[in-house]
Formats: structure tokens, C-alpha cells, sequence
């Protein structure tokens, strides 16, 4: 009899739509894989569907609030159901950017600087000299993140208008110039490199992330094999340092411009990365060797409690 996997997809936060992509990715792969499926679409009756179902293990495709936090993770645990990713504790450290970066830093991980104020401070003045970034505390894909040019003379207004919906306190950051650089661990095993250069824009927003086209991929990535090393390195400890489980991605910049300052700090990890037709994972399993089958394969019988 083969597992019965209940794959959890889409719920209620921003990205949702990037949770459903990945989820009926991974329903597909996992059903060519020979297992029985199951996708649940996730609402606020997810425990009575699930004790309903009574599957053997849940992979966890959601991203963003109540799906990468912790939220949905303890709910597991107490319904006793194998599942896939980080556990209570990593999901919910690495989804609060500030607390993550404190962790990291001690590890010997280096992070950016900054500091997290109140939404309407940072729009009355800015909080660090330019330039900076401005990103929501717990959000992921981009969402809500601004950037703040050089001699800009003033902070972004809409964090003080009401079309801000990413919370009260934001995370403003020192920024990095340079390559955005992305590593993928597989448990205890760091990935390749991947740079990422929008196609169009100045910077890996949401739309590079996932739109068609929207951004080329270089792997493994164009840098000085000492500096590859290293960024295996950070994206490896950083996950262990959070306690993270299964698949994670750290991201990444590297200032290697002209009189830059050679900084190579992680900026973040995504502890429920995408699984969609452009996401990088699958991407990185697949130069190392791994069909997008063969990595779901390894995510399920990966999955575990007490995480």
C-alpha cells in the first residue's frame, strides 16, 4: 500500500496563488512517484479535513502567514501527522526576519545592518542614510519590500497610508549592492549556487520571482570558487544555526562591484521555498543530480515530527 500524501496548498496569505502553483506541482510529481494524493486546500477547518483524511504524511506546500510560521506545524503535531520542512520553532524563528538575522549573526553568519521601527516613523524620516531597504518583519516573495535610492530626499510615504498591509513595525536594512545569490540545503547538504539577474527591473521583485521569463538563473553561479565555498558554507550553517529541517533556501547578496565592499551577508531563509515551474529548488536539485520526482520523493520520506 503506498503512502497517502496530503499535500497542503494554497490557504489565506498573500501567497496563495504561488502556494498553489507549488502544491499542484508537487501533487503531480509525487502521483508519478506512485504515491496515493490528496491536495488540501487550506482553510480554517484544515484540522477536521486532515483528521478526516488521516494521511501518512503531509508535505507542507504552503508559503507565507499560518503556513510557514510555525502555525500550521503545530497543528500537525498535535494531530500527530508526519510533515515535511521545519519544525514549530525554525519555521516561526526564520519567518521573523529580525529575530533570524540575531540568531544567524551569532553563529558567526554575516547579516545586514539594521534596526525595526514603526511604520509611520520610518515614513516621517529615514531611518538609515540612504540607501536602504524597508521590508516587512514576516513576509515573504518581496512582498512589501521597498528600496530606497541613494539621495532619495525623502522615506517611502505609503507605509503611513493605509494601503500598507504588512504590519505596524517594518525591518529597515543597509543596502548591499551587488549579486543576488541563492543556496539551497538538502538536510544536511548545501546545494549549488545560483545567481539571479531580473530579466527586466532592478531588482529580483515578486514579478522576477515569478513570472514567465522574468528572471535568468546562472548555475552555478559566475564568482571565484573560494567565494561559491563560502556561500555554501553560510547558507549550511545558517540553516543548522535556525534548526531548520529538510529543504531550506538562503538568500543572498555579494558586493563585488568597483570599490564596493567584497560583503557577502545572508540576507534571509526561506524555510517553505517555492516548488513552482520557476522556483530555484527544483532548479538546484536538478544540477546536483535530482529529478523534480526524485526531490519530492525525498522530501516525504524526509517527513517527521518533533521537528
Amino acid at each position: 500500500m503506498p503512502k497517502h500524501v496530503a499535500v497542503l496548498m494554497g490557504g489565506w496569505s498573500s501567497e496563495r496563488p504561488i502556494s498553489l502553483s507549488s502544491g499542484n506541482a508537487c501533487v503531480a510529481a509525487l502521483e508519478g512517484e506512485g504515491y496515493r494524493v490528496t491536495p488540501v486546500d487550506v482553510g480554517p477547518d484544515v484540522a477536521t479535513v486532515l483528521t478526516e483524511l488521516k494521511p501518512d504524511v503531509a508535505l507542507n506546500a504552503l508559503h507565507g502567514p499560518a503556513g510557514e510560521d510555525g502555525t500550521i506545524q503545530g497543528l500537525l503535531e498535535i494531530l500527530k501527522i508526519p510533515y515535511t520542512h521545519s519544525g514549530v520553532l525554525a519555521s516561526a524563528l526564520a519567518m521573523h526576519k529580525e529575530r533570524a538575522k540575531t540568531v544567524m549573526h551569532a553563529a558567526g553568519v554575516a547579516v545586514p545592518e539594521g534596526r525595526v521601527v514603526n511604520r509611520y516613523v520610518a515614513a516621517k524620516s529615514h531611518a538609515l542614510v540612504p540607501p536602504y531597504v524597508v521590508k516587512p518583519i514576516a513576509e515573504g516573495s518581496s512582498m512589501g519590500v521597498i528600496i530606497v535610492r541613494d539621495g532619495r530626499s525623502h522615506p517611502p510615504q505609503i507605509l503611513a497610508s493605509d494601503e500598507w498591509v504588512y504590519g505596524e513595525e517594518v525591518l529597515v536594512e543597509t543596502y548591499v549592492a551587488g549579486r543576488e545569490l541563492t543556496c539551497a540545503v538538502l538536510g544536511d547538504r548545501a546545494l549549488g549556487v545560483i545567481e539571479i539577474k531580473p530579466a527586466s527591473g532592478e531588482w529580483y521583485d515578486f514579478d522576477a520571482k515569478y513570472a514567465e521569463g522574468g528572471s535568468i538563473h546562472v548555475l552555478p553561479a559566475e564568482i571565484k570558487p573560494n567565494v561559491y565555498q563560502r556561500v555554501q558554507e553560510l547558507s549550511l550553517t545558517a540553516h543548522q544555526a535556525l534548526g531548520c529541517r529538510g529543504v531550506s533556501r538562503a538568500d543572498l547578496r555579494y558586493d563585488d562591484t568597483p570599490g564596493g565592499t567584497g560583503a557577502l551577508v545572508v540576507l534571509e531563509v526561506n524555510t517553505q521555498p517555492g516548488m513552482t515551474p520557476t522556483s530555484l529548488v527544483p532548479e538546484m536539485a536538478a544540477h546536483a543530480g535530482l529529478s523534480f520526482g526524485e526531490l519530492v520523493r525525498w522530501m516525504v520520506e524526509d517527513a517527521s515530527l518533533g521537528r
